[in-house]
This record gives structure tokens, sequence and C-alpha cells, in this order.
């Protein structure tokens, strides 16, 4: 009997090559946006009360007068996993923001 299994999955019968799920390019892009913006370093606190910390990506995150630090991790965070989805989602996909996106005021 064939092997109708590799590393993408179960393969039909038909000995068609497997099907790579539609999926997998997403999740993949959670994973790389995932590791690529992780704090790195120790937090700084200067002697205005700023608290900062250093990204992977290279963008230091940082309160502010109506933020926390933690705000700002988190909203860098799930900024760059909706770029990294965005840009490998499917075709024709309903989106609740255009993408590309466009010029920034």
């Amino acid at each position: 009997m064939p092997d109708t299994h590799d590393e993408t999955g179960p393969r039909a019968e038909t000995g068609d090559a497997p099907v790579v799920p539609v999926s997998a390019p997403m999740r993949h892009a959670k994973v790389r946006a995932f590791t690529d913006h992780t704090t790195v370093g120790q937090v700084r606190v200067d002697a205005d009360g700023g608290v900062t910390i250093g990204c992977a990506c290279g963008m230091t995150l940082t309160n502010g007068p109506g933020w926390s630090l933690d705000e700002h991790i988190r909203l860098h965070r799930a900024e760059a996993r909706f770029l990294a989805l965005a840009a490998v989602a499917p075709e024709g996909i309903p989106r609740l923001v255009p993408f590309p996106l466009g010029p920034t005021a």
C-alpha cells in the first residue's frame, strides 16, 4: 500500500500531490511576527518617568501621556500580526481593513 502521508498532511488515495492547507502561510506569518517582535533588553526608566524597552525589530517601545508601556507593546505586536497575516491572506478574503494599506496622513 502506498504511503498516504507526508509533511503536509494526508494525501488522497489517488496519488495526487498533497494539498497544502490555505492556513499554513498564515500560521507561518503569525509565528514570524511573534518572533520578529519580541521585547529585547531591559526596561529603562528615565528621570521624567518615561519607560522604554527595545523590540527585536529595532523599534523602541515607550509609555506616553495616555498609555502604558504594556499597552504600547500589545498594540505593536497586534499591528505586526495584522501586517504579517494581511500580507499572506488568500486573495478575495473579506477584510475589515483594506490591504495593502495606503499612505498615512
